[in-house]
């Protein structure tokens, strides 16, 4: 992704916490500047993933097939005496689809906290992670959903479905609707090791620097 792709992703992401009151730590606004004149903090919260992440999954169409994320908690995974759980904000355009993969380390609830319809479709996998054709059953503000195989589920604004280890998912701002502020609370999280795609992706972008950043994402390390 060019950086001022990015830079524009993180303004819609901006306009979105703006139009639905949500606020960020003091952290989520900070400049390249701030996090180099602040080493410590700037250490502890790459270190546990926290701040923004743009991505468009090496797919070359943000708009497509793209997501940004801000993770307001952390932890490290197999550290003792570390946050066990996570928590982050996901800025989803209509149509705009996070592509299918499961996780092995982190059960996590996601929610649509505001704007417009989330859809999101399952696929259960074998111990080898292949995809059947099995139904799935999620809940769904803990009542009991039973889908077909990659069946859409609509969660309008308040609804939220929990998302076990192991299961293929994947979603989608519904078109017509609007875009949707969605929350994830989950077991700590790693974003490094564990994500598996269905297809081979890149978690990360490649970024080309067209313009100095809006904001750094927290997996660039210094920039």
């Amino acid at each position: 992704m060019k950086r001022s792709e990015i830079n524009a992703a993180l303004r819609f992401a901006i306009e979105m916490l703006e139009t639905w009151r949500w606020s960020l730590p003091v952290w989520g606004t900070w400049t390249v500047a701030d996090f180099a004149a602040n080493p410590e903090a700037s250490q502890y919260l790459r270190s546990r993933q926290l701040g923004w992440d743009v991505t468009d999954f090496g797919s070359g169409r943000f708009a497509d097939q793209g997501l940004v994320l801000f993770c307001l908690r952390n932890g490290i995974l197999g550290m003792k005496g570390e946050r066990s759980y996570a928590e982050k904000l996901l800025f989803i355009q209509e149509g705009q689809l996070t592509p299918a993969h499961l996780h092995k380390a982190k059960q996590e609830d996601i929610i649509n906290r505001a704007g417009g319809d989330l859809v999101v479709e399952f696929c259960a996998a074998d111990e080898m992670g292949r995809t059947t054709n099995a139904d799935v059953t999620v809940l769904v503000d803990g009542l009991a959903r039973h889908l077909r195989t990659w069946e859409p589920l609509v969660l309008h604004p308040g609804q939220s479905v929990t998302i076990p280890t192991g299961l293929y998912h994947r979603f989608y701002g519904a078109a017509g609707k609007g875009p949707v502020l969605v929350g994830e609370v989950s077991e700590v999280n790693d974003d490094r090791t564990d994500n598996y795609f269905l297809e081979p992706i890149g978690r990360f972008a490649e970024i080309e620097e067209d313009e100095p950043p809006l904001r750094p994402l927290w997996n660039e390390g210094s920039v």
